[in-house]
């Protein structure tokens, strides 16, 4: 076993290997993935993340919104687990690793200290959350917010799709309702790898990189009512031009966005 605090390297190509096959399931557009939350695609993917982590000698959990974990157990009883992962599910038009490779590399972090007899104190758990996109049904992070408090239950499982269908009934329908109180385990800590989804670390030649703050989050919808004129004979002062307003509307974005950097960003559309 090696030495604690030894550095270990794990196998690349079984996490390729293993990203590959879920990529397979709901299939997208560019190579990328269709895997929604809920739906049938997301079943097969959740089995076959079962059947993978049941190999590697973990135990499963769901809560009540659907949330797995799976426990690699730790040599202190007493020891509150450390949890890794992410979510299974994709935008219509995802991308193969967004959410996967946290789940997907949780999974080879254990499978690679199984290989290497390690033994740790803490439980270890594999997570996958539902409803991390929020794309199906929003808002994001929905089984996640309410294993945080932030959401009740009720109101996550109440959420439509845009067909109509409730999350609550569809998650009924693919069998994944657990029998865990969701929200009730506890944590040491929660570790996410995540892709960057921007430039950074590709312009300064890094590799990775530690997350130092959360991302906080501020929508509004704004409704502009222009009114229809003659472009050639309607004088300027009479005009009432939506376009020139959202304009404007969006220049300020950017300005207000440019005013606190280089932290904040802003968009419009």
């Amino acid at each position: 076993m090696p030495a604690p605090g030894e550095n270990l390297r794990i196998n690349p190509a079984r996490l390729w290997d293993s990203l590959d096959q879920m990529a397979q399931i709901g299939p997208g557009v560019a190579g990328g993935c269709n895997r929604q939350t809920l739906t049938d695609a997301d079943n097969e993917g959740r089995h076959l993340f079962k059947d993978w982590c049941t190999a590697a000698g973990m135990t499963m959990g769901v809560d009540t919104m659907g949330n797995m974990f799976f426990t690699r157990e730790g040599t202190d009883l007493d020891a509150l687990p450390v949890y890794m992962g992410s979510h299974l599910d994709t935008q219509p038009t995802g991308g193969r690793y967004d959410g996967v490779l946290g789940v997907l590399g949780a999974l080879e972090v254990v499978r690679t200290m199984n290989d290497m007899g390690v033994k740790t104190r803490h439980p270890i758990v594999v997570t996958n959350w539902t409803n991390e996109e929020g794309a199906r049904f929003a808002p994001a992070m929905l089984a996640s917010g309410v294993f945080a408090g932030i959401h009740t239950e009720e109101y996550a499982k109440s959420r439509n799709d845009p067909e109509g269908k409730v999350f609550g009934a569809e998650l009924e329908r693919i069998g994944w309702v657990g029998d865990e109180v969701t929200g009730a385990r506890k944590m040491k800590a929660m570790f996410e790898l995540h892709i960057e989804q921007g430039p950074i670390l590709e312009a300064e030649g890094k590799d990775i990189g530690v997350v130092t703050h959360g991302q906080g989050l501020w929508w509004l919808e704004i409704t502009l009512t222009g009114k229809d004129a003659h472009t050639g004979s309607t004088p300027m002062n009479m005009r009432v031009n939506a376009g020139l307003g959202m304009a404007r509307i969006t220049e300020r974005v950017h300005q207000i966005a440019m005013s606190h950097q280089p932290d904040a960003v802003g968009a419009v559309g």
